[in-house]
């Protein structure tokens, strides 16, 4: 029998933008935060072992908030994203505290993965049926170089508060073609706008595909991770030692452009919920309310057996 895929949950960013540990404050009355619900989805959907990358700092936090609700539910592991994990031949600038990024997240999550897996941020909501399309996908046979993504409308991945990152998606044939992060994208009238310098802005209209890094993988692209990563460093170290950041859309994009792999977009009419920032807390929890009051999901979601 075939197992299940894991959920790989990055969970290890600073939080800048948010003010604070956005990853375990409470979205609902009963104390649950977004990765119970990412969890809770998950499982239904038919994903197995989960693997939260985090800062070593933070476990205790962690383990306190989440792990003793979702362990007696569900094998659990931790991976720790630490600056020092690096390649033979390179050292953590001198300043530097900023993460490596989300492919240096999976990396270092890789000791625990053996079977397909999805990868998520833990701050953002996907959706239910959105996991229900990606665990299809990961239980069926593929190839070790077939991987998938879901796809979001721009339109349901925005926030008023601010400007988000989104990788925005070319699709052809129900693949992806290429995919190009924007660290800089703001909401605007029939869809999004995106600015390198922040004076001139690219308009993105309403049906736009974008990634909201919910990615599935087949295991292969560990090693792949793992190759290209000295060759990243290399490159951008010695402009960008305190700020670059090895994104994991980098790596699919490569093996598309080099014919290497492919990538399934799964297209989704989910709406993304997610806490960039502080004031997008109050309408998660608004969102998370009226899925609970249409009977998406129950008050409490890892409910105690009773004896």
């Amino acid at each position: 029998m075939a197992q299940k895929p894991i959920l790989v949950i990055m969970a290890a960013g600073l939080g800048s933008r948010y003010g604070g540990l956005k990853q375990i404050d409470p979205v609902d009355s009963q104390g649950q935060v977004i990765i119970d619900y990412s969890i809770y989805d998950a499982l239904r959907a038919g994903f197995g072992k989960v693997v939260c990358v985090i800062k070593p700092e933070m476990e205790a936090d962690f383990r306190s908030v989440i792990g003793r609700r979702i362990a007696p539910q569900v094998e659990l592991a931790y991976a720790y994203q630490q600056l020092e994990t690096l390649p033979d031949g390179f050292s953590v600038p001198q300043g530097r505290v900023k993460p490596w990024g989300t492919a240096h997240a999976v990396l270092c999550a890789a000791p625990l993965i053996d079977t397909p897996f999805a990868v998520i941020n833990a701050d953002d909501f996907y959706g239910r049926t959105a996991y229900e399309q990606l665990a299809a996908f990961l239980a069926a046979p593929h190839a070790a170089s077939e991987h998938v993504m879901v796809g979001y409308d721009i339109k349901n991945t925005l926030t008023e508060n601010g400007h988000v990152a989104r990788g925005v998606c070319q699709v052809q044939n129900g693949l992806l073609a290429e995919i190009v992060e924007h660290t800089h994208v703001e909401a605007r009238e029939g869809g999004a706008a995106f600015t390198e310098d922040g004076e001139h802005f690219t308009f993105l209209p309403n049906g736009t595909v974008v990634s909201m890094n919910f990615w599935g993988f087949q295991p292969s692209i560990l090693g792949e991770i793992e190759a290209r990563f000295s060759a990243f460093l290399s490159a951008n170290l010695p402009t960008s030692p305190l700020t670059c950041e090895y994104f994991l859309p980098l790596v699919p994009n490569q093996l598309i452009h080099e014919g290497k792999a492919t990538v399934a977009v799964l297209p989704t009419k989910e709406k993304w919920y997610g806490v960039t920032y502080r004031g997008d807390m109050p309408k998660v929890r608004e969102a998370i309310t009226d899925m609970k009051n249409r009977g998406l999901y129950p008050d409490e979601l890892w409910r105690k057996p009773t004896c």
